[in-house]
Order: structure tokens, then C-alpha cells, then sequence
């Protein structure tokens, strides 16, 4: 049985992470980011880089902290928190994970201090286990294709492109990058081209890609449990100010009611994200279980929460000037990011060999 209760370094990690967002990372200032073409808060990165917390799974001789993945879902739950405009899921997440399971350890040191940017370059929508790379073909040491609605990419300094069966690096700067509409404006999706684009082996094989599409999952599930938590709480705070005929809306049962009911969900996604967490870090055979599992819960859940918040926040939560929004068009966006949570689902089923009804 795992130990699935925040250790006392975690809930540090924690205070630490939630600190520095709450100074660098107030929603006005997401908001007021959102209306610039780049959005990614080049500042809250790097001081994201110096707590160390971009490279917490990698091992200190590689520049990294030398910590777990389950320390990695305690930043994404703050930073899902925060809606923060940071390339953290594309690059101290997907990045990292791809790096650690192809074996690099050139790239790798500097992507760990956040130094560099790197963001594998497949699409947002792509789940565990889906093929991968084959809109891109490689040519002696060059890559040709194009790949769509990649997140982060906008502020990847490296792209780690999925090409013939293998996975190559490419510098950023020599790819076409064609952002596109997104529907969550702190996590921009944009449309990649290469034309004999020079390109350095790292791996063979999509081994390292589905490593890292796996552990993104798993990780995703935090972040969504930070978001569905912040909705509730923000929530619930606006109930208990907020009076209509004489009384605080909150007193109201049924709004009570759908309070109680959310705080119960938000409960059992915590559970679900901290066990997929806890098995990725472990390397546990169970990982494909609980990552199929976790996404497959997470995802309504934090898409209800956001719902909730908007809804329950009467007129001026349908205003562009409050954050309510921003919570919800993150939820929604994650919501297929990684897999549906009916891919999920019908993985699970096809995990535990359970036969289609």
C-alpha cells in the first residue's frame, strides 16, 4: 500500500512554490498576459529555474535536484493553481521525461536547470500509447514534415521531434512555428514545419516519447487536482461575502449542497492523481493502470469544478475581467490533452482485461 500523504519536504516544496506564484503570479498579471502574443512569463520561469524545480526528477549529476516525480505533482498541482504561463507540463515535464528514458546526457543538464526550453514535438491531443511521428520523416541527419497543435512550443528553445522511428533534436529556431487560435491563452498550441531541418539523434526507437506521454498524463492529474481545488476554494470564499436578500448566497442549501458534493469530488481526485504520481515515480508496474485511471477521473472532475466557479460566481463570473474563465478554458483544454478521458477509459478497460459490454 503506498503512502499517498504529502511528506514534510513536499509540503515545503509546496509553501515554497505557492509563495512565489502568489507574488509573481496573480491572476491579473495572467490575465493581463494573455492579450500579448507571447504570454509565457519569461521571469516566473527563471525563478521557477532557480528554486531547482524544473528538473526535480533528474539526478544531481545531471543538473538536476535528485528528487521523484511525485514532488514533480506537487509544482503542477500549484501551478495548476495559479493557471501559471509556463512551459513547465512541455518542458520540466514531457521534456524531461523523454530525456531521462531516451538516456540523454547532453541536452539534459540544461533543460533540468531551465537553462534551455525542450518540448517534444507531437501534439497536445496525444495519448499514451498512440502512434507518434509519423507526419515527419528523417534524411541523413535532416527532417522534413510538419507537426500540429504542439504546447509549449512557442517558447521551446529545442524541439524533440518524434521522425522515422526515432527522436531527434532540433533547435527551435530552425523550425517553422505557426501559432494557432487556443482555447487555453496560457498554454498556446502552435503548428511546427520542418524543410531538411537539421536534426541530432537522441534515441531510437518511440520509446522515450511514450515514456514521457505516460509520466505527462500522470502529471496532468495534478495539475488538474491544483485547479479543481483552487475553484472550490475561490468559490466558496465568494459565498460566504457575497449576499442576495439579506443573507450570504452560501447559506442557501442547495448551493450547499453542490458545494459538498464538489469538496467530495476534489477528495477523490486527490487520491487518484497522488497514486498515478506516486506509481510513475516508483516505477511500479501498476503505473498504465493508475495513469489510465487518473485521467480518466481528473479530467470531469476539474472541468466541473471550473463550471461550478463560473456559474456559482453569478454575472461577474462570465466577465472577461474576472480569472473564472481562465480556470475554465484550462480545464477544458486539459480535458483532451493527453487523451480523452474516454481514451483513458477504454485503455483501462483494455488494461485489465475487461471484455466490451
Amino acid at each position: 500500500m503506498k503512502d499517498l500523504l504529502y511528506s514534510e519536504i513536499e509540503d515545503d516544496l509546496r509553501a515554497g512554490v505557492r509563495e512565489l506564484l502568489d507574488d509573481k503570479a496573480q491572476w491579473t498579471g495572467v490575465l493581463a498576459g494573455i492579450e500579448k502574443d507571447d504570454p509565457y512569463d519569461t521571469a516566473l520561469w527563471q525563478a521557477l529555474a532557480q528554486m531547482g524545480v524544473t528538473g526535480l526528477p533528474v539526478p544531481e549529476d545531471l543538473g538536476g535536484a535528485g528528487a521523484t516525480w511525485r514532488e514533480t505533482a506537487v509544482v503542477m498541482e500549484e501551478l495548476g493553481r495559479a493557471v501559471a504561463p509556463v512551459p513547465f507540463l512541455g518542458s520540466a515535464v514531457l521534456g524531461v521525461a523523454a530525456l531521462l528514458a531516451a538516456g540523454d546526457r547532453d541536452l539534459l543538464p540544461q533543460v533540468a536547470s531551465g537553462e534551455r526550453i525542450a518540448v517534444p514535438a507531437v501534439p497536445l491531443g496525444t495519448a499514451p500509447g498512440a502512434s507518434v511521428g509519423g507526419t515527419v520523416r528523417a534524411d541523413g541527419g535532416t527532417l522534413t514534415g510538419q507537426v500540429a497543435g504542439v504546447a509549449d512550443a512557442q517558447a521551446a528553445d529545442v524541439l524533440l521531434v518524434p521522425a522515422s522511428g526515432a527522436l531527434y533534436a532540433v533547435d527551435a529556431a530552425d523550425a517553422a512555428r505557426t501559432p494557432v487560435v487556443s482555447l487555453d491563452m496560457t498554454r498556446r498550441l502552435c503548428d511546427l514545419s520542418f524543410a531538411a531541418t537539421p536534426a541530432r539523434l537522441v534515441a531510437e526507437g518511440d520509446g522515450a516519447v511514450r515514456a514521457a506521454l505516460s509520466t505527462g498524463a500522470a502529471m496532468l492529474a495534478s495539475e488538474q487536482l491544483g485547479l479543481a481545488g483552487r475553484c472550490l476554494d475561490t468559490t466558496v470564499e465568494y459565498l460566504k461575502t457575497r449576499y442576495q436578500f439579506g443573507r450570504p448566497v452560501g447559506s442557501y442549501q442547495g448551493l450547499k449542497h453542490r458545494l459538498a458534493d464538489l469538496w467530495t469530488a476534489v477528495a477523490e481526485v486527490r487520491a487518484v492523481a497522488r497514486y498515478a504520481a506516486s506509481c510513475v515515480a516508483d516505477d511500479d508496474a501498476d503505473a498504465p493502470v493508475a495513469v489510465a485511471v487518473a485521467q480518466a477521473h481528473c479530467s470531469p472532475i476539474a472541468v466541473k469544478a471550473a463550471e461550478e466557479c463560473v456559474q456559482m460566481h453569478g454575472g461577474i463570473g462570465f466577465t472577461w475581467e474576472h480569472p473564472a474563465h481562465l480556470y475554465l478554458k484550462r480545464a477544458k483544454s486539459a480535458a483532451i490533452a493527453l487523451g480523452t478521458a474516454d481514451h483513458h477509459r477504454a485503455a483501462l478497460a483494455d488494461l485489465v482485461d475487461l471484455p466490451p459490454a
